[in-house]
């Protein structure tokens, strides 16, 4: 069953530009007047810095080694790396300044497969390129800029809208188990997931989310839970292969997670050890909704199987930090996402409302397709 979604909206053509970003309390990227900032999660929560950025290339390297991870955090850093690099080309000539950008958006396109919002981000910023090829390098390079400020500001306002719709499924008292870092680390600011517990707090719900650790890369105990300590939200830590126990002694009430995309029919790809979690809250009962912001849902891919896969290094799985804990000579593999059946997922979130039962009708009522 589909809820009524509300109406979509895209920003005025009106040029957005620094004085106009939010400023949200962790602000996972930002724009420092001539060059793009990421906090470098990799060494969170030890260390906290911010890492600079001026052209594509360094963006491109910046998503694949994880400084910036998340489906929406990366199409952010996309838009901002074509940016970058058309602002380091503003003053070529037309024909080197169109070459530089191809290859700009071929290095950020190869950066990491299964997140959509990179995909997204860079089809959109290449249609606001082929809108004003007719001007000068420099003009466009600021038309750029202003566009990626543009998807910014909208992913912000589309999480907060999402987290309002996503509140509304909670209960006080509730006890919610999240899988991965879903959370303002992994967006322009406020979150999906973490986004939906944010704004049931702020409705006044008393709610205790617990933290999967999230193996190998640990967003769970690094990222999740240093967001959550920040703003004093009440959280468990647990290793993985603690949910099920969990559930079955009457300890979670509740499962939201993130999404790295969702297909036509509804099947969802997020973190590897999401699809295990799904099907132990099937097995409970328990209700297992995926934050999906409309940018993250790809009606070009059928379903699930479609969805390209991420194998990452074996020395993730190895050891973490440079410490190698596993044997010596062991084979590994190391799959960054699962795929969660659409049957499995209680509803999505998105910014429009609430969709029950994703199913490829509902995502075209959703996203305004045609059959």
């Amino acid at each position: 069953m589909a809820h009524q979604f509300e109406a979509g909206s895209r920003r005025a053509d009106a040029e957005v530009g620094l004085d106009t970003l939010p400023k949200e309390r962790v602000e996972t990227l930002r724009w420092a007047d001539d060059h793009l900032e990421m906090i470098d999660q990799r060494i969170l929560p030890s260390q906290f810095c911010y890492l600079a950025y001026r052209n594509a290339k360094a963006v491109a390297e910046g998503i694949r080694l994880m400084v910036v991870r998340g489906a929406p955090a990366i199409g952010c850093a996309a838009a901002y790396g074509v940016a970058l690099e058309a602002l380091a080309l503003k003053h070529s000539e037309a024909i080197a300044f169109n070459t530089g950008l191809e290859n700009a958006f071929d290095v950020l396109a190869e950066s990491r497969p299964t997140a959509v919002n990179l995909f997204w981000a860079l089809n959109r910023m290449k249609e606001c390129w082929a809108a004003h090829q007719t001007k000068q390098p420099s003009e466009v390079a600021h038309i750029l800029l202003s566009e990626a400020h543009a998807i910014f500001v909208e992913d912000i306002a589309a999480n907060k809208a999402l987290g309002a719709h996503g509140a509304g499924l909670l209960h006080d008292g509730d006890r919610i188990l999240t899988h991965c870092n879903a959370g303002a680390l992994a967006t322009a600011g406020h979150g999906t997931a973490l986004g939906v517990f944010r704004s049931a707090i702020a409705m006044g719900k008393k709610i205790e989310v617990i933290a999967d650790e999230t193996r190998p890369f640990l967003q769970g105990a690094r990222l999740t839970a240093w967001e959550m300590v920040q703003e004093g939200i009440p959280t468990t830590l647990i290793a993985d292969g603690m949910a099920g126990h969990l559930m079955a002694t009457g300890a979670i009430d509740a499962v939201v997670v993130g999404t790295d995309r969702v297909a036509r029919n509804g099947d969802v790809a997020n973190k590897i050890g999401t699809y295990m979690v799904a099907v132990l809250a099937h097995r409970h009962d328990i209700p297992f909704y995926v934050a999906c912001p409309l940018s993250t849902i790809d009606m070009s891919i059928p379903n699930g199987a479609a969805i390209p896969i991420e194998e990452r290094a074996a020395s993730e799985v190895l050891g973490y930090a440079g410490i190698q804990w596993a044997a010596q000579g062991v084979r590994v593999r190391n799959p960054a996402f699962d795929i969660t059946p659409a049957e499995l997922v209680t509803a999505l979130i998105t910014e429009k409302g609430v969709l029950e039962n994703p199913s490829e009708h509902g995502l075209l009522m959703l996203t305004g397709h045609s059959e």
